[in-house]
């Protein structure tokens, strides 16, 4: 007998990337960050007063707010933290966008979207892409709410911040919700992000992650910026769900990290790099690689199923959707630079086999 709620049943979860096990796997299928912590983070974690942890934490993390609103130049009643951005995302759906139709969002965007959608009693439109995988922000308009991921995932394709800032002026009843998880590996990544918008537009909420460039993926810290207005939405919503949503060590953690930016902006430039170095290659190979913006490339093949499992066979992970939409393409995270040296070698290999069994 099943207990399920008619809801629940219906429901198609979101599928992450295989956590293999065991060691030995070059894992490039879930866009982690290759290089450590900041060593500050580090540091505050071992001088954190271990003692106070038998207290609740500071349920609005106002210490990581103030930090954050420092490094952003906003004040800090416009800043929200939560669980990971996609606590964050899930509970911004809920204070704006539930019980209503034509949210719009991507066609081919980040998977959780429609699951939030279905979950949260939100009529998802999901709009196409043009044939260059690229989001059309004219297509934006009319809306009861928008949510972009930029740059988009898995494309890795960024918009302008003048093209984000059109989708906010076509729909100004309505919330629109940028992504931003990716945005501190586009080549201008100080002045792209919408948060600069924030004192013009007041239905802008960027979402953001301590997961990717601040190596935290472990601790699930993330946050939002908007209109204090806005931000007094996500706190109503988070306090009737979860009063003490981020713990004090990752608190601790955040806030030494979103203050390091001599260490951020080192580590998102050795991974721009190494993607760019990556790029190069795989293009010479004879792949197709979409001109990427994020800490991973959206690579295209005829046989990128047969790929694929190649690279599984060598203990190499890459994340690939076996759909119609995007059956010919695989992604692929940047890693160090011995990893992606070492993947590329297997790609090769790969196109090599298969040359020889053509002849």
């Amino acid at each position: 007998m099943s207990y399920l709620s008619d809801k629940a049943s219906r429901l198609e979860p979101y599928v992450a990337g295989i956590q293999p096990g065991e060691g030995g796997w070059i894992k490039l299928n879930t866009n982690e960050n290759p290089y450590p912590p900041s060593p500050k983070v580090i540091s505050a974690l071992n001088s954190a007063d271990i003692t106070r942890l038998r207290l609740y934490p500071d349920g609005d993390s106002k210490a990581l707010c103030r930090a954050i609103a420092g490094r952003h130049g906003i004040n800090e009643r416009c800043v929200f933290c939560g669980n990971g951005s996609d606590e964050v995302i899930a509970l911004a759906f809920q204070a704006f966008f539930s019980g209503k139709e034509n949210v719009m969002a991507p066609s081919v965007s980040y998977a959780f979207y429609p699951v939030w959608g279905e979950m949260f009693d939100v009529g998802i439109n999901r709009v196409p892409l043009t044939e260059g995988f690229q989001i059309d922000p004219g297509s934006f308009k009319g809306a009861n709410g928008v949510v972009i991921a930029n740059p988009n995932a898995p494309t890795g394709i960024a918009l302008s911040l003048e093209e984000v800032e059109s989708i906010a002026k076509n729909n100004p009843a309505s919330v629109v919700i940028v992504d931003e998880a990716y945005l501190d590996f586009s080549k201008e990544a100080e002045s792209a992000s919408a948060i600069k918008l924030i004192g013009e537009y007041d239905n802008i909420l960027v979402v953001r992650t301590f997961s990717k460039s601040h190596s935290l993926a472990g601790m699930r810290i993330g946050y939002a910026a908007g209109d204090s207005g806005l931000i007094g939405g996500m706190f109503r919503m988070k306090n009737a769900f979860n009063s003490y949503p981020l713990d004090a060590l990752a608190q601790v953690a955040a806030t030494a990290a979103i203050k390091d930016v001599d260490y951020w902006n080192e580590t998102r430039s050795k991974i721009i790099s190494v993607r760019n170095k990556t790029t190069e290659g795989l293009r010479e190979a004879g792949l197709q690689v979409l001109e990427s913006q994020a800490n991973f490339l959206f690579v295209g093949f005829e046989n990128a199923s047969e790929l694929y499992e190649y690279l599984l066979s060598k203990k190499v992970l890459v994340r690939y959707w076996n759909n119609p939409e995007l059956g010919k393409f695989f992604r692929v995270s940047i890693g160090t630079d011995e990893e992606m040296e070492a993947f590329l070698r297997c790609v090769n290999q790969f196109l090599k086999e298969k040359q020889t069994k053509q002849q």
